[in-house]
């Protein structure tokens, strides 16, 4: 797909590319997560949700509905760095709805299952641009049914903010003309717009500011909005779950208040290391309470989940969450982290080709010389010049593509986002990268499976990660320090990312 008139390029900073890779990661999370309890039994106050599968389409566990589906769909197109605006992109968006419903998905909401099939039938007649086949079926499916604004464009929403992220008012009438090619109630578009630039502000300011639209919204209908959004943001006596009153949430704005009211509502935790409390939990923390909400779950879910991962970033997303998610058209986690970075670059790759080449090119020095790991001899320490090391699973810190040479035969691959920088906006989530790094290797090796820790070259992120992991396995973080060095001639041993891999609790 070839870009058209595609939008001005942002340069974002590390943070911002973090969060803006977060935002279809974490909405997908949640839908998958919320995809077993939809329309049924929701997860008690003292129960976390889990991927299991099932729901009304009986997916596979970490299967994503609908909503990631459809947003899928919006992202393919933003990421070739296509103004949403432009009828030419909206007629790419509309054909990959299209196709999806093509497929016979077995989750499809009402009004857009209508939408779609007399725009299809329409289009196979008539012809046409497609765009404007599907905003005039979903307007007249609104002329025959008053109360039309289902939040079936709201859950898809997210990822129009990442092809407008330098443009508030471009990102608003591009939320209004996707919602629009399935859902043309007024109320479902300023639903969209909202959150959209709710969404646009966290990845450019990282800050959770759901009345940030508000003058976005026509004047008519801009104080009910606001008295919505306050009702949803109400401080709840303890032990009530945050949102629960907002069932069913069919409605746009229902939905939305409800995953106002997970996001607002439940608490940021304190930046503990020693107690494993760090403020990005709250991504995981809030998208259990989406769920909890109950009724749609997996669209409040995925609707918070495009919010959350704004604020925080794919960074926050748990390695075990990022290695189940997958949906159609036979994408995973990696797949959605690469479309909405390249969405909010306006199409481009790095100087690398990264996130699209196989494998990441690096011309840095790096030894191709491997060491067990001084706790574990079944994790091998490497780089990206590591070949031969027999193992079955790859973690990895830097960038690398889906063939990097030295997966050299693994079938398993987990990706952590760490930097090797001393500046805190590389790292917003430091503590909590490295302890999930340390987690999937500890997860990994539960599992039978002889591990590869590397980096670029071994010099901090690795050393780093490698003392994380064997402070997790309860040793001491000077003594596992030292260890690490006498096995590692390449280690820095100072920084930002070496001092935090000692405040790893040990679980």
């Amino acid at each position: 797909m070839s870009p058209m008139r595609p939008v001005e390029p942002t340069r974002l900073t590390t943070s911002q590319t973090d969060r803006a890779a977060g935002v279809l990661l974490t909405a997908a999370c949640g839908d998958a997560l919320g995809v077993p309890y939809e329309f049924a039994r929701p997860p008690a106050a003292d129960e976390l949700a889990e991927m299991l599968g099932g729901g009304l389409g009986d997916g596979a566990p970490g299967e994503w509905s609908d909503d990631t589906a459809m947003a899928a769909a919006i992202g393919r197109v933003a990421a070739t760095g296509a103004n949403l605006t432009k009828r030419e992109a909206l007629d790419e968006v509309a054909l990959g709805f299209l196709q999806w419903f093509d497929g016979g998905p077995p989750d499809v909401g009402i009004q857009t299952s209508a939408v779609l099939t007399a725009s299809a039938r329409r289009l196979a007649a008539e012809g046409g641009p497609p765009s404007e086949v599907l905003a005039a079926e979903a307007a007249a499916y609104a002329e025959r049914n008053p109360r039309s604004a289902g939040n079936g464009a709201l859950m898809r929403t997210g990822p129009v903010a990442l092809a407008h992220l330098r443009d508030r008012d471009a990102c608003a009438r591009a939320a209004r003309a996707v919602a629009e090619l399935t859902h043309a109630d007024p109320l479902a578009g300023d639903s969209c717009v909202l959150w959209s630039e709710a969404v646009r502000a966290a990845v450019v300011d990282g800050r959770l500011d759901v009345e940030a639209g508000l003058d976005l919204i026509p004047g008519e209908r801009r104080e009910q909005w606001a008295a919505w959004l306050a009702e949803a943001q109400d401080v709840l006596p303890d032990g009530e779950v945050p949102g629960r009153r907002f069932t069913p949430n069919g409605f746009t704005v229902t939905a939305l208040q409800a995953a106002v009211a997970a996001v607002t509502g439940t608490p940021v935790p304190d930046l503990r290391p020693r107690e494993a409390s760090y403020p990005c939990l709250h991504l995981q923390h809030a998208l259990h309470a989406a769920v909890r909400i109950g009724d749609d779950t997996d669209s409040v879910a995925a609707i918070a989940g495009a919010l959350l991962g704004a604020r925080w970033g794919a960074s926050a997303v748990p390695w075990r969450w990022r290695r189940l998610v997958h949906g159609w058209p036979g994408l995973d986690g990696r797949d959605l982290v690469s479309l909405a970075t390249k969405a909010a670059r306006g199409g481009r790759l790095d100087s690398k080709g990264w996130p699209d080449v196989d494998d990441v090119p690096y011309d840095e020095y790096a030894s191709p010389h491997v060491v067990l790991h001084p706790y574990d001899d079944g994790v091998v320490i490497g780089t990206t010049r590591t070949r031969g090391a027999g193992v079955d699973a790859v973690v990895s810190m830097c960038r690398v593509g889906r063939a990097q040479a030295c997966f050299d035969g693994a079938t398993e691959l987990v990706e952590s986002r760490l930097m090797d920088a001393e500046d805190r906006d590389a790292n917003p989530n430091l503590h909590f990268v490295l302890a999930d790094t340390a987690d999937a290797v500890r997860g990994l090796r539960a599992e039978g499976k002889r591990v590869l820790l590397h980096c670029v070259a071994a010099q901090q992120r690795t050393p780093s990660a490698a003392v994380a992991y064997a402070v997790m396995l309860g040793a001491d973080p000077e003594e596992a320090r030292e260890r690490v060095l006498a096995v590692l001639n390449e280690a820095r041993g100072y920084g930002r990312v070496w001092e935090a891999a000692g405040e790893v609790l040990a679980r």
